[in-house]
C-alpha cells in the first residue's frame, strides 16, 4: 500500500510513531531500534520533537482480525521483518521483538553464524524459535549479503554497499532475476536508493 512515508513526527513512543504527511497522521508500530534512531534524529535538547522531516519505510499487515501499519528506519529492517514473518510460527509481534533486540546487521550476522542465543535475547523468542529462524533464513540471508560482493567481483561501480543490496533486493522482489537486477543497478547511477531503483527500472522497461 505504502512504500514509505515522509513527513513530520507528531508522536514518538518506544513502540509507535505518528508521521504527519500533509495534514494526515499515520500511526505505525515500530521496533525499539527504530525508536532509538528516530529519537536521536528528532528530539531537541528540551525534549520536544523537532520539525525536521523523517522517513519511515512501511509494511501494511492485514489479517482476519486486524490491520496494522509497521514503520522501519531502513529498507534492510523492513526486508528482515518480511523474512521473519515468513518463518512458520513467527508473527509481526515476534518479528518486531527481534528487531527491537538486534540491529539489522547484527541479526544477519547471528543467523549466518547460527547464533541462536543472540536471537533468543529478543523477548518472546525462545531457543526453539531461534533455531527455526536460523534454519529457514540462513540461505536467504546468505544470498542477500553476498549480493554486494558479487557485484564488486563483476566490476560493478556502486554508490554504496547498502544502497546496492537494497536496490537489487527491491528489484528481485518485483520479479526480476538477480542477474538482471545487478546489470541494471550497475548502469543506473544515482546517489540515493530511490534514484538507483527508479533509474534501474527505466533501463529495464
Amino acid at each position: 500500500m505504502f512504500y514509505y512515508l515522509s513527513g513530520t513526527l507528531s508522536l514518538l513512543e518506544p513502540d509507535k510513531a505518528v508521521i504527519d504527511c500533509g495534514g494526515v497522521g499515520y500511526i505505525m508500530t515500530i521496533a525499539q531500534k527504530t525508536y532509538d534512531k528516530l529519537a536521536s534524529d528528532a528530539y531537541m535538547a528540551d525534549g520536544t520533537l523537532s520539525e525536521i522531516p523523517v522517513k519511515l519505510y512501511t509494511y501494511y499487515n492485514t489479517s482476519e482480525y486486524s490491520s496494522e501499519l509497521y514503520g522501519f528506519y531502513s529498507e534492510k529492517e523492513r526486508t528482515i521483518f518480511k523474512l521473519l514473518i515468513g518463518v512458520s510460527g513467527i508473527g509481526p509481534k515476534a518479528a518486531i521483538s527481534v528487531l527491537s533486540a538486534l540491529e539489522a546487521d547484527d541479526f544477519v550476522k547471528a543467523v549466518l553464524a547460527k547464533d541462536a542465543a543472540a536471537i533468543s535475547f529478543a523477548q518472546g523468542i525462545g531457543p526453539k524459535a531461534s533455531q527455526k529462524i536460523i534454519l529457514e533464513l540462513k540461505d536467504k540471508l546468505s544470498a542477500y549479503e553476498n549480493v554486494y560482493d558479487e557485484a564488486v567481483s563483476d566490476g560493478v561501480n556502486v554508490p554504496s554497499s547498502e544502497i546496492t543490496k537494497e536496490a537489487i533486493n527491491a528489484l528481485t522482489v518485483l520479479g526480476y532475476t538477480k542477474a538482471e537486477a545487478m546489470r541494471a543497478v550497475r548502469n543506473a547511477g544515482g546517489a540515493t536508493l530511490e534514484e538507483v531503483i527508479r533509474n534501474a527500472l527505466a533501463l529495464m522497461m
